[in-house]
């Protein structure tokens, strides 16, 4: 098989760090807006995945985009690509 031919589509997601307490792993909560079959309202829904994150690189409230991937524990099936934006934080 060619390069191309193995080529396989990877679902990214956009969602903020709410938990960094385990080892190489971080908790992501992805918010999305789905509508309401009965009242056709759009609704908040929100859905957490845990990921892998190799170097514990992220904290609490970072921005971060998540990849499928395969599985690399029982619960993660998710891995951060990439940081997008870390909350501003206080100097003391």
């Amino acid at each position: 098989m060619s390069a191309e031919a193995q080529l396989v589509y990877r679902r990214r997601l956009i969602g903020r760090v709410a938990s960094d307490k385990m080892d190489k792993t971080v908790v992501v909560e992805v918010v999305r807006f789905k509508r309401d079959p009965m009242y056709k309202k759009y609704v908040r829904v929100r859905k957490r995945y845990q990921a892998h994150d190799e170097k514990n690189e992220f904290k609490v409230g970072d921005r971060v985009e998540i990849e499928e991937h395969r599985p690399i524990s029982r619960h993660k099936r998710w891995m951060v690509v990439r940081l997008i934006e870390r909350p501003a934080t206080e100097l003391s």
